[in-house]
């Protein structure tokens, strides 16, 4: 009889239940955090890393002090940020005990890369969550390489809002006259946004904008990530 591989998640799990089991033992001392391509990290409730394996610092860090105290939303693409979150949420509040999520993180140089990450609430003596245990699979299919990096500004404030209207379906008259615009100002905008992502309407401008990551995932009505405006 064939034997079952194992997925991120039941891994995940796994180490979830034995650091319940016994909450007094170190993470890093657990078999799983020397497993070659497994990134690991152990954080809190209020989802700051307290501890992660050396495949960790490898994709975020050069070295056991820089990730470690860091929010772990800070080692994601703003674009993602949001939906993340939320289900972060469902473990510390306890509706839920583990979520798997395709994500888009950002390594020390700014450069974007997706992972498949699992998340697993840990209890110990009580009911409540007392940690979140975050596993990602290392050597993932490189990003597109269209995704900006997070600091890159290449958006005005005009630009900002005028793509936001586009992605809401808002025409040009009614763009113009929330903006204080002539509809002769708003299409100027419009091509100018065409130029800067190399799209050739306003269809592509919007499908290229969620894939570079310049607008957020899972918010309506769409809202460009801050990081990009100037």
């Amino acid at each position: 009889m064939a034997t079952s591989v194992p997925t991120l998640v039941d891994l995940a799990q796994t180490v979830s239940q034995d650091l319940a089991a016994d909450p007094t033992g170190p993470a890093e001392e657990h078999p799983l955090f020397s497993q070659p391509g497994l990134t690991m990290a152990c954080l809190d409730r209020s989802l700051t890393v307290q501890q992660a394996n050396q495949e960790f610092f490898g994709r975020f860090g050069g070295d056991r002090t820089q990730p470690c105290g860091r929010p772990f939303a800070d080692l994601v693409h703003p674009s993602v940020q949001q939906p993340l979150l939320r289900k972060f949420a469902g473990l510390t509040e306890g509706r839920r005990d583990r979520f798997t999520s395709e994500v888009l993180a950002v390594g020390p140089d700014g450069r974007a890369f997706t992972a498949s990450l699992s998340a697993c609430a840990v209890r110990s003596s009580t009911p409540d969550v007392s940690a979140i245990w975050v596993m990602m699979a290392s050597g993932d299919e490189p990003v597109d390489g269209e995704v900006m990096p997070s600091r890159k500004k290449i958006l005005s404030e005009t630009d900002a809002r005028i793509l936001e209207g586009i992605a809401s379906g808002v025409s040009t008259v009614p763009l113009a006259a929330r903006l204080y615009l002539s509809r002769q100002g708003v299409e100027y905008h419009v091509t100018c946004l065409f130029r800067k992502l190399r799209v050739p309407n306003r269809a592509a401008l919007v499908s290229r904008a969620y894939s570079m990551g310049v607008l957020k995932v899972g918010v309506w009505p769409p809202k460009v990530v801050e990081d990009f405006v100037k």
